[in-house]
């Protein structure tokens, strides 16, 4: 066997339930996770630049970059490895309430839609589920890598968007907050861009073995 022959050979893997292989649909799929999470974070952090700069010319871009910022968090969520497949699919629905919520906000609100939500609270309570969706990426990832950023934004978000609607921060807070969470979103971007591949992927093991599971049920 060629140097080269070898190097196509493809990996095993020893799994809880068995040895798996990391096929490069497999490979791709967490690049493209990435990919979209490295787009969220730039759009979100963009976003809130705007919101806590004095310039109010750009608002409009909000909109645009909200949009963006949910499309690309959207594309991740499909492509994230979670063991538990009712799990995955609660993120899933959690994220097309707040997506199809945000929908309707921009297309009835003439002023920029992340300053319709700010001035009416309210809203959140449809718009918020994408955020929700957005938290349980930060959980899966501070429990399976104890990553600091997303076991600080796994708390902050909730925090943030829960004392807005409950009107109990100080706008200083709020703002605070805020710049916070965009910086840590952009650290927790970066940091999944240099991680291994096979650990976003999983056990596939346990994979097969949920599914097994389910079929014989």
């Amino acid at each position: 066997m060629t140097q080269s022959d070898a190097q196509l050979e493809p990996v095993v893997y020893q799994g809880q339930f068995g040895e798996f292989t990391l096929t490069g649909s497999d490979r791709t799929g967490v690049i493209i996770y990435r990919a979209g999470l490295m787009v969220a974070a730039l759009s979100f952090a963009l976003g809130s630049w705007l919101v806590l700069g004095t310039n109010t010319t750009q608002l409009s871009l909000l909109t645009p970059l909200y949009a963006c910022f949910c499309l690309a968090l959207g594309v991740s969520l499909v492509t994230i490895h979670i063991y538990l497949e009712p799990l995955h699919r609660l993120l899933q629905a959690f994220w097309v309430i707040g997506a199809v919520s945000a929908a309707f906000l921009a297309l009835q609100s003439s002023e920029p839609l992340a300053l319709t939500v700010y001035n009416y609270p309210v809203t959140l309570f449809g718009i918020g589920f994408t955020f929700v969706s957005l938290t349980g990426i930060y959980f899966k990832e501070g429990f399976c890598f104890h990553r600091l950023e997303t076991k600080i934004l796994t708390p902050l978000v909730p925090v943030l968007l829960l004392g807005h609607l409950a009107g109990v921060l100080p706008v200083s807070v709020e703002q605070k907050l805020l710049g916070v969470w965009a910086v840590l979103f952009i650290v927790f971007a970066l940091r999944k861009t240099v991680q291994e591949i096979p650990d976003d992927i999983g056990d596939k093991s346990v994979f097969a073995y949920l599914k097994q599971q389910r079929s014989a049920t």
